[in-house]
């Protein structure tokens, strides 16, 4: 029995090992699962483990060269404005902001959708403009709203001139810097960033049926029920994303004179029309506030605004109808949100 152990534990330790890194001052601790050719990030309580890309498998080196870049405003043209600065990891990774604001004040049309947990979406940005984390992380680099760089070509040379990030680089890539690299080590710290082991997910997953009070019960069968949130916010047996990396209308914006058509400039599809990509819900408390406008200032007027059914338009979402919740159930489904506030947002 005792040789058994010994060697299924000489198995396992062959599959996972620890990126520890440093950056910013500050140990982080990262598992990585090796699968048949590949990695998985292992995730908290509530989350499956992530596939990490096979083309930018994750190393120490390369995940403390991405935050701190993260962190690093000189990034920016006027060395004001970094990923942090939109993508505060103490408000979920969004920005508290309706819409985010840019070098010299600019303000953006949109508001930050978190980087933490961004790694489970199939495509970034509200509009799914770009296919991965990788090409994500490259385009508010030369937006002139954002960082305002007038190319990559640009970015690079100042990085080049910034003490360290030479060899950081060569560390992490064995190469010069680029800013593919960039991009792919930026995407590699944020694959760390993932968010469960809320309470929702010890009463869910974890077998402790006092994690969760009695009106965020109730809320949890008002969402899976009633309020029908389940349909675009699945929560699976083992694990629970709360988006189905879809996108739909809810009205939001459709009565204005020049609406933001969303997922139809990308596409050019009639269908595609006022459609945003569906938010997690995981920490939806810290990341007030709500849509992809900011228009919703707290969890209360989010569900007022699903309760009487999104804002009619002729492209309106099928699962967006009025609810008819009584105030009670409205209460119990906000505790319940409240619910989904990890318990592991402070380490990052």
């Amino acid at each position: 029995m005792n040789l058994c152990t010994n060697v299924l534990r000489k198995l396992l330790l062959s599959f996972i090992f620890t990126i520890l890194y440093t950056a910013q001052g500050e140990a982080q601790q990262c598992v990585i699962i090796k699968t048949d050719g590949g990695q998985k990030v292992k995730a908290p309580l509530g989350l499956p483990d992530l596939e990490v890309p096979k083309d930018n498998p994750m190393t120490p080196e390369k995940v403390a060269l991405g935050k701190r870049l993260y962190f690093d405003k000189r990034l920016s043209l006027d060395d004001t404005v970094s990923c942090a600065s939109c993508h505060d990891l103490r408000l979920g990774g969004g920005d508290g902001r309706a819409v985010s604001t840019g070098i010299k004040g600019q303000k953006g049309g949109r508001s930050a959708p978190p980087t933490i947990n961004a790694a489970y979406f199939n495509v970034q940005f509200w509009d799914g403009r770009a296919p991965s984390l990788e090409g994500q992380a490259k385009g508010p680099i030369v937006n002139p709203i954002e960082m305002g760089m007038p190319s990559h070509a640009v970015a690079v040379e100042k990085l080049k001139g910034i003490e360290g990030y030479r060899k950081a680089f060569q560390e992490a890539f064995g190469g010069d810097i680029t800013i593919d690299a960039a991009a792919r080590a930026i995407a590699s710290y944020e694959r760390t960033l993932l968010s469960g082991n809320s309470p929702f997910d010890r009463y869910m997953y974890g077998g402790e049926k006092g994690a969760l009070n009695p009106m965020a019960k109730m809320g949890l069968v008002v969402f899976s029920g009633k309020g029908g949130c389940a349909l675009c916010h699945p929560i699976g047996p083992d694990s629970a994303l709360f988006t189905d990396n879809n996108f739909h209308n809810l009205g939001v914006g459709m009565d204005r004179p020049d609406p933001d058509l969303g997922r139809y400039n990308v596409t050019k599809q009639e269908k595609d029309k006022g459609a945003f990509k569906t938010p997690g819900l995981r920490n939806v408390a810290l990341t007030a506030p709500y849509m992809h406008d900011g228009n919703e200032l707290n969890l209360e007027a989010v569900v007022e605004f699903y309760d009487k059914g999104g804002k009619p338009n002729s492209h309106l979402s099928t699962t967006i109808r009025p609810l008819n919740l009584t105030s009670t159930e409205k209460a119990a489904l906000v505790d319940f949100l409240k619910s989904l506030t990890s318990s592991d947002i402070p380490e990052f």
